[in-house]
Protein backbone atom coordinates (compact mmCIF):
# COMPACT_ATOMS: atom_id res chain seq x y z
CA UNK A 1 0.00 0.00 0.00
CA UNK A 2 2.97 2.62 0.85
CA UNK A 3 4.28 2.72 -2.67
CA UNK A 4 1.22 4.13 -3.87
CA UNK A 5 0.87 6.73 -1.18
CA UNK A 6 1.75 10.49 -1.43
CA UNK A 7 -0.04 11.97 1.38
CA UNK A 8 -1.39 11.37 4.87
CA UNK A 9 -4.22 9.41 4.71
CA UNK A 10 -6.35 7.10 6.71
CA UNK A 11 -5.03 4.61 4.35
CA UNK A 12 -1.51 5.70 4.86
CA UNK A 13 -0.57 7.34 7.79
CA UNK A 14 2.29 8.50 8.95
CA UNK A 15 3.37 5.86 10.90
CA UNK A 16 4.40 3.82 7.60
CA UNK A 17 6.37 6.51 6.22
CA UNK A 18 10.05 6.10 6.17
CA UNK A 19 10.66 7.59 9.38
CA UNK A 20 7.52 7.11 10.90
CA UNK A 21 6.78 10.37 12.21
CA UNK A 22 6.43 14.38 11.32
CA UNK A 23 10.12 15.89 11.30
CA UNK A 24 9.83 18.52 14.34
CA UNK A 25 9.26 21.78 12.47
CA UNK A 26 10.85 23.78 14.64
CA UNK A 27 14.36 22.35 15.35
CA UNK A 28 14.78 21.94 11.60
CA UNK A 29 13.83 25.45 10.72
CA UNK A 30 16.54 26.59 13.31
CA UNK A 31 19.05 24.37 11.76
CA UNK A 32 17.98 25.48 8.35
CA UNK A 33 18.45 29.42 9.47
CA UNK A 34 21.88 28.71 11.50
CA UNK A 35 23.56 26.42 8.72
CA UNK A 36 22.14 29.34 6.55
CA UNK A 37 24.18 32.27 8.24
CA UNK A 38 27.36 29.82 8.97
CA UNK A 39 27.08 29.10 5.19
CA UNK A 40 27.05 33.48 4.30
CA UNK A 41 29.54 34.07 6.79
CA UNK A 42 32.20 31.36 5.11
CA UNK A 43 31.43 33.04 1.41
CA UNK A 44 32.88 36.36 3.20
CA UNK A 45 35.04 35.36 5.20
CA UNK A 46 36.51 33.28 2.60
CA UNK A 47 36.54 36.00 0.13
CA UNK A 48 37.99 38.85 2.31
CA UNK A 49 41.15 36.39 3.41
CA UNK A 50 40.81 35.18 0.12
CA UNK A 51 41.13 31.28 0.92
CA UNK A 52 38.91 29.80 -1.99
CA UNK A 53 39.93 26.36 -1.25
CA UNK A 54 38.86 26.83 2.50
CA UNK A 55 35.82 28.90 1.04
CA UNK A 56 34.27 25.98 -1.56
CA UNK A 57 34.38 23.43 1.00
CA UNK A 58 33.09 24.86 4.21
CA UNK A 59 30.79 26.97 1.70
CA UNK A 60 29.42 23.98 -0.06
CA UNK A 61 28.66 21.92 3.07
CA UNK A 62 27.12 24.41 4.97
CA UNK A 63 24.70 25.02 2.60
CA UNK A 64 24.33 21.61 1.71
CA UNK A 65 23.20 20.90 5.26
CA UNK A 66 20.92 24.23 5.29
CA UNK A 67 19.29 22.45 2.18
CA UNK A 68 19.03 19.07 3.80
CA UNK A 69 16.91 20.64 6.28
CA UNK A 70 14.99 22.43 4.62
CA UNK A 71 13.66 18.31 2.83
CA UNK A 72 12.81 18.11 6.87
CA UNK A 73 11.12 21.10 6.82
CA UNK A 74 8.86 19.72 4.12
CA UNK A 75 8.54 16.43 5.33
CA UNK A 76 7.02 18.05 8.42
CA UNK A 77 4.19 18.77 6.24
CA UNK A 78 4.03 15.77 4.20
CA UNK A 79 6.21 12.92 5.27
CA UNK A 80 5.41 11.31 2.24
CA UNK A 81 6.67 13.65 0.07
CA UNK A 82 9.67 11.14 -2.44
CA UNK A 83 11.40 14.80 -3.43
CA UNK A 84 11.60 16.34 -0.08
CA UNK A 85 13.25 12.65 1.33
CA UNK A 86 15.76 12.58 -1.10
CA UNK A 87 16.63 16.48 -0.81
CA UNK A 88 17.61 15.59 2.93
CA UNK A 89 18.88 12.01 2.61
CA UNK A 90 21.56 13.30 -0.39
CA UNK A 91 22.03 16.67 1.48
CA UNK A 92 22.64 15.53 4.90
CA UNK A 93 24.62 12.44 4.13
CA UNK A 94 27.04 14.29 2.00
CA UNK A 95 27.70 17.49 3.36
CA UNK A 96 29.50 16.31 6.64
CA UNK A 97 32.28 15.47 3.52
CA UNK A 98 32.54 18.81 2.56
CA UNK A 99 33.09 19.96 6.38
CA UNK A 100 35.56 17.50 6.82
CA UNK A 101 37.66 18.44 3.75
CA UNK A 102 37.73 22.16 5.71
CA UNK A 103 39.34 20.16 8.90
CA UNK A 104 42.08 18.45 7.13
CA UNK A 105 42.93 21.95 5.25
CA UNK A 106 42.90 23.70 8.40
CA UNK A 107 45.35 20.78 10.17
CA UNK A 108 47.53 21.02 7.06
CA UNK A 109 48.08 24.93 7.55
CA UNK A 110 48.25 24.58 11.59
CA UNK A 111 50.91 21.71 11.28
CA UNK A 112 52.62 24.04 8.62
CA UNK A 113 52.93 27.27 11.14
CA UNK A 114 53.72 25.07 14.27
CA UNK A 115 56.44 22.76 12.56
CA UNK A 116 56.12 20.21 10.23
CA UNK A 117 58.93 18.43 11.73
CA UNK A 118 56.64 17.09 14.12
CA UNK A 119 54.32 15.47 12.08
CA UNK A 120 55.03 11.61 10.79
CA UNK A 121 53.00 12.71 7.42
CA UNK A 122 53.97 15.78 5.51
CA UNK A 123 51.90 18.21 5.74
CA UNK A 124 51.11 18.47 2.37
CA UNK A 125 50.15 14.95 2.10
CA UNK A 126 47.36 15.66 4.43
CA UNK A 127 44.65 17.27 1.68
CA UNK A 128 46.18 15.11 -0.87
CA UNK A 129 44.95 11.98 0.52
CA UNK A 130 42.13 12.66 2.89
CA UNK A 131 40.51 14.97 0.57
CA UNK A 132 40.66 11.99 -1.83
CA UNK A 133 39.31 9.70 0.35
CA UNK A 134 36.85 12.14 0.66
CA UNK A 135 36.22 12.43 -2.85
CA UNK A 136 36.03 8.57 -2.41
CA UNK A 137 33.29 8.18 -0.23
CA UNK A 138 31.25 11.16 -2.04
CA UNK A 139 31.56 8.77 -4.85
CA UNK A 140 30.74 5.79 -2.91
CA UNK A 141 27.73 7.59 -1.11
CA UNK A 142 26.15 9.12 -4.11
CA UNK A 143 26.59 5.66 -6.30
CA UNK A 144 24.57 4.16 -3.66
CA UNK A 145 22.26 6.90 -3.52
CA UNK A 146 21.67 6.90 -7.29
CA UNK A 147 20.83 2.43 -6.95
CA UNK A 148 18.71 3.29 -4.44
CA UNK A 149 16.62 5.78 -6.41
CA UNK A 150 16.11 4.15 -9.31
CA UNK A 151 15.05 0.91 -7.65
CA UNK A 152 11.52 1.81 -7.35
CA UNK A 153 9.99 -0.84 -5.53
CA UNK A 154 12.51 -3.27 -5.92
CA UNK A 155 13.48 -3.95 -2.16
CA UNK A 156 16.32 -6.03 -2.97
CA UNK A 157 18.55 -2.97 -5.00
CA UNK A 158 17.07 -0.56 -1.93
CA UNK A 159 19.15 -2.63 0.13
CA UNK A 160 21.80 -2.71 -1.86
CA UNK A 161 21.68 1.10 -2.54
CA UNK A 162 21.59 1.44 1.20
CA UNK A 163 24.69 -0.56 1.80
CA UNK A 164 27.07 1.23 -0.54
CA UNK A 165 25.82 4.42 0.93
CA UNK A 166 26.69 2.44 4.64
CA UNK A 167 29.95 1.58 2.83
CA UNK A 168 30.84 5.11 2.04
CA UNK A 169 30.12 6.36 5.25
CA UNK A 170 31.99 4.17 7.21
CA UNK A 171 35.31 4.87 4.49
CA UNK A 172 34.93 8.16 6.06
CA UNK A 173 34.95 7.45 9.29
CA UNK A 174 37.82 5.61 8.58
CA UNK A 175 39.42 8.13 7.61
CA UNK A 176 38.83 10.68 9.42
CA UNK A 177 39.74 8.24 12.48
CA UNK A 178 43.24 7.81 10.86
CA UNK A 179 43.32 11.62 10.48
CA UNK A 180 42.54 12.20 14.38
CA UNK A 181 45.28 9.53 15.59
CA UNK A 182 47.88 11.31 13.14
CA UNK A 183 46.68 15.04 14.25
CA UNK A 184 46.62 13.72 18.01
CA UNK A 185 50.46 12.33 17.64
CA UNK A 186 51.59 15.70 15.99
CA UNK A 187 49.98 17.89 18.66
CA UNK A 188 51.58 15.19 21.58
CA UNK A 189 54.68 15.52 19.42
CA UNK A 190 55.04 19.36 19.19
CA UNK A 191 53.58 20.36 22.84
CA UNK A 192 56.90 19.09 24.13
CA UNK A 193 59.01 21.36 22.83
CA UNK A 194 56.42 24.17 22.94
CA UNK A 195 57.79 27.28 25.19
CA UNK A 196 55.61 29.62 28.12
CA UNK A 197 52.70 27.68 26.17
CA UNK A 198 53.05 28.94 23.20
CA UNK A 199 54.12 26.55 20.13
CA UNK A 200 56.41 28.98 18.81
CA UNK A 201 59.43 30.87 20.48
CA UNK A 202 58.38 34.71 18.45
CA UNK A 203 54.37 33.74 18.90
CA UNK A 204 52.62 36.68 20.35
CA UNK A 205 50.49 36.21 23.66
CA UNK A 206 47.66 37.68 21.56
CA UNK A 207 48.42 35.50 18.57
CA UNK A 208 49.18 32.46 20.72
CA UNK A 209 45.39 32.85 22.44
CA UNK A 210 43.89 33.31 18.62
CA UNK A 211 46.26 29.88 18.07
CA UNK A 212 44.28 28.14 21.05
CA UNK A 213 40.95 28.81 19.65
CA UNK A 214 41.71 27.46 16.51
CA UNK A 215 42.72 24.38 18.14
CA UNK A 216 39.35 24.47 20.19
CA UNK A 217 37.53 24.91 16.95
CA UNK A 218 39.15 22.18 14.92
CA UNK A 219 39.04 20.25 17.72
CA UNK A 220 35.46 20.74 18.09
CA UNK A 221 33.96 20.52 14.27
CA UNK A 222 36.54 16.94 13.87
CA UNK A 223 34.63 15.69 17.18
CA UNK A 224 31.18 16.57 16.19
CA UNK A 225 31.79 15.82 12.57
CA UNK A 226 32.88 12.05 13.33
CA UNK A 227 30.28 11.57 15.97
CA UNK A 228 27.63 12.82 13.04
CA UNK A 229 29.07 10.12 10.85
CA UNK A 230 28.87 7.41 13.20
CA UNK A 231 25.45 7.89 14.08
CA UNK A 232 24.68 8.07 10.53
Amino acid sequence: MSDFCTEITPQCPVELTTYGYYPNLGGNTFFTIYFGLLGIAQVCLGAYFRTWTFLAALGIGTFMEAAGYVGRILMHYNPWSTPAFRLQIFCLILAPTFIAAGIYLTLKHIIVYIGPEYSRLNPKLFTWIFIGCDVGSIILQAAGGGVANAAGTDQDMINAGNNIIIAGIAFQVATMSICGILALDFFIASRKHWRGGSPREDMTEKRGKRMWWGFSAEVAAYTTVLIRCIYR
